[in-house]
């Protein structure tokens, strides 16, 4: 689904009012309910998440992190059944995954005197039940799962789903009987950062020619699609030619504006696609319609 720079920002502007609970994708549908919700979830998330990275460095002040956690263990102390960490995550506006992450780390410094190590941390955070304390571990559990937007739930999610539009894509690629290499496949061949498919035999699309489409399981809003082009697409265009990225959940349409330049934006598999056989068959066609109409003027 496509918006206008104008329906995406007064999304944008309603999202920045709403509390990161799942809620609030209720509310959004019936504020915006002509948007599938697919297209509103991933703009929430991808909103979210740049106010998470501009409030970041103020949850990680070491006098925030101890006054965090003195206020866990008094919480804590008074009812271990409470849901103590996520009411905190809510208090100070800060993401329940972050928060349990935060706590835990500052934990077992407590338990070990120093630093855990960073697959320590995330192991722990994936399965809570390693977690040496059964209360901290419930806790951490309650946040990660009550987390619609951060947390290892959430990035397994979000794999899954990229995941399950590859293999959309790929299945379209094979119903057209386009052939293609897949990143598996150029890897072994040596390259190092690739599309997810590159075409062997190029293709046209709204008269455009393509050798390779990427799969965005994503809504494709300013900042993502900039850092996009700048870490990933431009450099496809340059080992590559020209190609296509498409946002399975929409995207701005004022930022489809590198077309002359090489690369196309779509919100779905295009159905309007020219192969090189289909070009000959118009071109036999045509060249058949024009030796007919010189034998009919010849008669």
């Amino acid at each position: 689904m496509k918006l206008s720079k104008v329906q995406y920002e007064e999304i944008a502007r309603y999202i920045s009012t709403l509390k990161p609970t799942r809620q609030c994708m209720k509310q959004l549908k019936e504020r915006f309910p002509s948007q599938s919700q697919s297209t509103l979830l991933s703009i929430f998330s991808q909103e979210y998440q740049k106010f998470i990275k501009r409030t970041h460095a103020r949850h990680h002040l070491p006098e925030t992190i101890e006054m965090y956690y003195n206020k866990y263990l008094q919480d804590i102390a008074v009812d271990p059944t409470a849901p103590v960490l996520l009411n905190l995550a809510n208090e100070v506006d800060f993401s329940p995954a972050l928060m349990a992450r935060t706590i835990l780390e500052r934990f077992l410094q407590d338990q070990d005197g120093a630093l855990s190590s960073k697959p320590v941390l995330n192991s722990m955070l994936r399965d809570p039940s390693l977690i040496p304390d059964p209360v901290l571990g419930s806790q951490v559990n309650q946040c990660i799962v009550n987390d619609c937007c951060n947390g290892p739930l959430v990035d397994c999610i979000k794999h899954s789903i990229g995941y399950e539009h590859e293999v959309l894509l790929r299945e379209k690629l094979l119903e057209r009987n386009l052939a293609f290499l897949d990143e598996d496949q150029l890897r072994v061949k040596g390259y190092d950062k690739t599309p997810d498919f590159i075409l062997e035999v190029p293709v046209a699309v709204d008269g455009h020619v393509i050798h390779w489409i990427e799969s965005k399981a994503s809504f494709g809003d300013e900042s993502s699609h900039r850092m996009y082009l700048q870490d990933q697409f431009w450099s496809y265009w340059n080992r590559f030619g020209p190609g296509l990225v498409i946002y399975w959940y929409g995207f701005i349409e004022e930022l489809d504006c590198h077309r002359e330049r090489g690369i196309l934006l779509k919100d779905e598999f295009p159905s309007n696609i020219v192969t090189l056989r289909g070009c000959m068959a118009l071109e036999e066609e045509h060249a058949g319609d024009c030796k007919l109409e010189k034998i009919q003027e010849a008669q």
